[in-house]
């Protein structure tokens, strides 16, 4: 089967040396889902290398002409240039910490090479309203993709809080009238602001719900076990540390 060139976006995962000059990078692409390619020459320091690499930093947005063969592991991109030019993802320090926790979790989920142009979008645009967003919004932006991603997945969470189902039941994900019978819940404040972050639709209403860093470290963490719960293999989120440390 021979390889067809392909236009498609893209949003940088990963991206590890490989050689002298060149790289492999994994993009989950508009088209293809998650895939590896070989980008060659990038890492020169010559007129025609100089500053390609930095194309290829974790959460960027890129239009790319890629070839592409399912029968192969390893593709190659053949174009690529700034889909976005992000004003401050990459030199705020807060903003780009959140941008890392959501392309990890991302990564996390993404176990299969299948299209999803609707997970695409998402991610997209929480990319852009992250690169855009005042301080509130900023920070309660994790906390809305968090919710929000495991819809794509199949096993999002159930908005059926009340004063009578109070409590939300991490493992059935869905809230319940009865405390369950496992620490695995989350009840009180946590359990209402998490039905308020169900229910905002635009992340641009992220900017009516005010909380303290605390707070929203302790969601952060429970939604992690969420994760946890409900895919297997899923481990500990290395940029969760870093984030709960920078939101303050």
């Amino acid at each position: 089967m021979p390889d067809k060139l392909y236009k498609t976006k893209g949003l940088v995962l990963r991206t590890v040396k490989y050689g002298e000059t060149s790289l492999v990078v994994t993009i989950f692409t508009e088209l293809f889902g998650v895939q590896s390619y070989l980008v060659n020459g990038v890492r020169t320091s010559t007129k025609k290398g100089s500053g390609k690499a930095s194309l290829f930093q974790p959460s960027a947005l890129l239009d790319l002409v890629v070839y592409h063969n399912e029968l192969k592991q390893l593709n190659r991109i053949k174009e690529f240039k700034w889909a976005v030019i992000y004003q401050h993802i990459f030199s705020d320090v807060p903003k780009n910490a959140v941008a890392l926790f959501m392309v990890e979790l991302l990564t996390m989920c993404l176990k299969q090479p299948e299209s999803n142009p609707d997970l695409f979008q998402f991610t997209e645009d929480c990319m852009m309203h992250l690169d855009e967003s005042r301080s509130t919004v900023m920070a309660n932006l994790s906390l809305f993709f968090a919710l929000h991603l495991p819809v794509h997945f199949g096993f999002r969470l159930t908005d059926n809080y009340s004063s009578a189902n109070s409590y939300l039941d991490l493992k059935e994900g869905c809230f319940t009238s009865r405390q369950p019978g496992h620490p695995c819940f989350l009840e009180g404040q946590q359990a209402a602001i998490t039905s308020q972050l169900l229910k905002v639709m635009q992340p641009g209403e992220l900017e009516d719900i005010k909380l303290d860093h605390n707070f929203r470290r302790g969601l952060l963490q429970q939604f992690e076990t969420y994760y946890m719960l409900h895919i297997q293999g899923f481990g500990a989120l290395k940029s969760l540390p870093v984030l709960r440390e920078i939101m303050r």
